[in-house]
């Protein structure tokens, strides 16, 4: 088993990690699958970006993250490696913004733990206090999914190879950023990366149709 393992001692409520987590879950797209009857979260797709998968659970104040990618032969990478770099490192940076939002300090701790007590004097009364904390933003992924999408097209008449390479980045990065505040940015970059691809698909077959007669001429 290839995966990458993280545990913090966050010692927060379990309320505030739920918070967070769905947070996470939902702006990256995440949804509950089968890992070869395993259950786990499951983001990506099979042709631009690969399949992601997360577990994760929160126990006497630590909290315990499984992550990997479906490998090239349905095994798993994890996510450290030269193998499948380009579609692990947004994995990652995604991953390590998620720790980053675990950790932050709470100023109301005790105001997280609704429904587990009663305030002081009434204890008949949950907790009605919003603290408010820093969540995952994917807007910086949204516009480099757009600044990749435009660079794709631009590559797809220069050098194609380098405009489907690009095109996969911004894909990827653009479906982080589908649910953050520049969400249109996003949609847009994965327009723009498809546009690209199938421009360079078009200008690569040009080119070899072009090549051809040069070819028989050869031979």
């Amino acid at each position: 088993m290839a995966r990458y393992v993280k545990e913090l001692t966050l010692n927060k409520p379990e309320g505030f990690v739920q918070f967070i987590m769905n947070d996470y879950l939902r702006k990256n797209s995440f949804v509950m699958a089968d890992w070869k009857g395993e259950p786990a979260y499951r983001t990506g797709d099979a042709m631009m970006e690969g399949y992601k998968y997360l577990k994760w659970y929160y126990n006497n104040g630590v909290f315990h993250l499984e992550a990997w990618m479906k490998g090239t032969f349905g095994g798993e990478w994890n996510l450290d490696g030269f193998v499948g770099t380009l579609q692990k490192k947004p994995y990652r940076e995604s991953l390590e913004q998620l720790f980053e939002a675990l950790k932050q300090p709470l100023p109301m701790e005790q105001g997280m733990a609704a429904g587990q007590g009663g305030m002081p004097g009434n204890p008949g009364q949950p907790y009605q206090n919003v603290v408010p904390v820093h969540t995952v933003d994917n807007s910086g992924a949204a516009t480099m999914g757009l600044v990749f999408g435009i660079l794709s097209i631009v590559f797809a008449f220069l050098v194609p190879i380098v405009s489907i390479l690009l095109a996969c980045l911004g894909f990827s990065r653009a479906r982080m950023g589908a649910g953050s505040r520049k969400a249109g940015q996003a949609k847009a970059g994965k327009i723009l990366c498809i546009i690209g691809i199938i421009a360079a698909i078009v200008m690569w077959g040009l080119s070899i149709l072009l090549l051809l007669p040069t070819f028989g001429m050869i031979y």
